[in-house]
C-alpha cells in the first residue's frame, strides 16, 4: 500500500543533517512495518529488522543502555553484518514489547548519530502506563501514520485517471458526470473496506467484500487481545467498554452514562485517553473558534468520539451482510454517522505528520436552539468551518450561525453533489431580531477531502 505522505516525510528524516531517531506512532495494522520495508527497498537501505515481540529476552541487553552491547545482539539477530555500516537501517518493530528499548532510543542518538533508527509500536501509552519512564523527550521524533487514504486506494486500484481528475480539479472546472458517478461509487465500497491496508489488498484482490469483512474481524479480535496484555482487570473492563461504544456514538457528544451509568465518569476518561493516545479513536474537541490557535480555546470536557477507521467502525455496528448491489441504495448511505468518521479519519491526518492528530468543531447549546459545525479547521490563516452530509441535501443553519458569530467569509460543506462553490445571503432569526448573513459556500463531494486544503486556498486567493 502506498502511503505518499508519510514516504515524503520519511525520506526528508533519512537526509536530515540533525536525524533523530523516530518513532513511527498509530495503531495495530495500520501498515507501520510495511511502510519501514518498502522504504528501505525503495532507497537502496539494508534493513535490519527486529521485531522485539520474538526477542522479550532482549529486556535486559537493553536495561544496559550500552549500545554497543546492544548492537552486537541485534546483528546475530538480523544476520547481515555491521549495523553501524554505511547504508544500513536499523528497525525495531513492536518496541512496546519491551519497553526499556524506547529509553535506548536516547542513547543511539547520543551514540550513535550517523545510524538511522526507526521504531514502531502499538499501544504505547499502554505499555509506558505500566512503568515509571516516560519518552525521551528531546531525543526522538515521531511519525503519527493513520489508515489508508481514499486516494492512496484509488492508487492502488490503479485508478490513475480518477485519481489525476481528483488532484487537477480547480473550482468552476465541469468534472464529468460518469467520473463523478463512478468516483461516488467507489468511495461507498471505501465506506465499508475502510482504510486498513490488509483489508485494502484483499478487496482488490478478490473484488470481494468478504474478504475485507474477514480482516476486520481479525484486527479487532486482535486489538482486544492487545489491551488485556498491558492493562489490569477493571482497566480492561472499562476499555473494552469504551472501545465497543465509540463505533455506534460516533459524532455524537460523549456521555459517560451512555458507556456505563455504573462507572465512574473519571474512569471511563482514562479509559478514553488511553485509546485517544493509542489512536484506537480520536477525540474532536469542541472549540470556541474565536482565534489561532483552535485548540487553545477547547474544552476537554467536551468532544466527540471518533473510531480509527470507517470499515472496523462499520464491522462493529454490524454491517457485514451488505452487498455490492446494496452499496448504491441511498438508505445506506444515510445510515448513522458514516460520512462524518470518513471525513473525521482523514482530516485528523491532514495536518504534519510529525504531530498527533486533532480534531475540533464547535457547538452553541441552548435553551430554545441549538447549533453544531461538524468540524472547524485551520488552512492557512483562515477559520474553516465544515459541515458534512451523507447525501445530495441538507441545511446551512449551524452554518449559518457560525458564520454570523465568527465573521467567517468562507465555509464548507461535503456531500453527494459535484463540486460548486456559490455566494449565499441569508436572513438570520436571532434574539435582538433578524441580521444578514452573507458568505461563499464551498461544495464538495465526499471524495475531495483530501484536496480540501489546496481547493480551498485556491479560492481564498483569487
Amino acid at each position: 500500500m502506498i502511503k505518499r505522505f508519510a514516504e515524503k516525510r520519511l525520506k526528508d528524516w533519512l537526509n536530515a543533517s540533525q536525524r533523530k531517531p523516530l518513532v513511527i506512532r498509530g495503531a495495530r495494522q495500520v501498515g507501520k512495518s510495511t511502510l519501514v520495508r518498502q522504504f528501505a527497498e525503495n532507497h537502496g537501505l539494508i534493513l535490519h529488522e527486529v521485531n522485539l515481540e520474538r526477542h522479550l529476552n532482549l529486556t535486559d541487553v537493553f536495561k544496559s543502555q550500552n549500545t554497543s552491547r546492544i548492537l552486537n545482539e541485534l546483528e546475530f539477530i538480523c544476520g547481515k553484518g555491521p549495523i553501524k555500516q554505511k547504508g544500513s537501517l536499523l528497525f525495531l518493530d513492536e518496541i512496546q514489547a519491551v519497553p526499556v528499548a524506547i529509553q535506548s532510543l536516547r542513547y543511539f542518538y547520543e551514540d550513535c548519530p550517523d545510524l538511522p533508527v526507526i521504531s514502531a509500536g502499538s499501544l504505547l501509552e499502554f505499555a509506558l502506563s505500566k512503568h515509571s519512564f516516560s519518552m525521551p523527550v528531546g531525543r526522538v521524533e515521531y511519525l503519527f501514520l493513520g489508515p489508508i487514504t481514499f486516494e492512496e486506494t484509488l492508487e492502488a486500484m490503479d485508478e490513475e485517471s480518477l485519481l489525476n481528475l481528483i488532484r487537477d480539479y480547480q473550482l468552476h472546472d465541469v468534472l464529468p458526470l460518469s467520473a463523478h458517478e463512478r468516483l461516488l461509487e467507489i468511495q461507498r465500497k471505501y465506506l465499508l473496506i475502510g482504510g486498513m491496508p490488509e483489508a485494502v489488498q484483499r478487496f482488490i484482490k478478490g473484488n470481494d467484500l468478504n474478504e475485507a469483512f474477514n480482516v476486520h474481524a481479525s484486527i479487532l479480535e486482535t486489538y482486544r487481545d492487545d489491551f488485556s496484555k498491558y492493562v489490569g482487570q477493571a482497566d480492561l473492563l472499562r476499555i473494552h467498554k469504551v472501545f465497543e461504544y465509540v463505533p455506534i456514538a460516533v459524532g455524537n457528544k460523549i456521555k459517560y452514562v451512555g458507556i456505563d451509568n455504573r462507572e465512574q465518569a473519571r474512569d471511563l476518561s482514562k479509559a478514553v485517553d488511553l485509546l485517544t493516545n493509542a489512536q484506537v479513536i480520536m477525540k474532536a474537541f469542541h472549540t470556541d473558534a474565536s482565534g489561532f490557535p483552535l485548540r487553545a480555546t477547547i474544552n476537554t470536557r467536551i468532544f466527540k468520539p471518533f473510531f480509527l477507521d470507517c470499515g472496523l467502525m462499520n464491522a462493529m455496528c454490524g454491517v457485514q451482510w451488505i452487498s455490492l448491489n446494496e452499496l448504491k441504495t441511498k438508505e445506506f448511505i444515510n445510515k448513522g454517522k458514516t460520512a462524518e468518521q470518513f471525513i473525521a479519519q482523514h482530516i485528523a491526518y491532514l495536518g504534519k505528520s510529525n504531530t498527533r492528530p486533532g480534531l475540533t468543531y464547535w457547538l452553541r447549546e441552548g435553551r430554545s436552539s441549538n447549533a453544531e459545525v461538524d468540524f472547524v479547521l485551520q488552512i492557512g490563516q483562515s477559520i474553516v468551518p465544515v459541515e458534512v452530509k451523507a447525501g445530495k441535501s441538507g441545511s446551512l443553519k449551524s452554518i449559518q450561525q457560525f458564520v454570523f458569530q465568527k465573521k467567517t467569509p468562507i465555509a464548507v460543506r461535503f456531500d453527494l453533489n459535484t463540486p460548486t462553490i456559490q455566494h449565499v445571503d441569508h436572513s438570520l432569526k436571532q434574539a435582538s431580531g433578524t441580521v444578514k448573513v452573507s458568505f461563499d459556500l464551498i461544495s464538495l463531494p465526499l471524495y475531495m477531502i483530501e484536496e480540501l486544503p489546496r481547493i480551498f486556498m485556491e479560492s481564498a486567493n483569487r
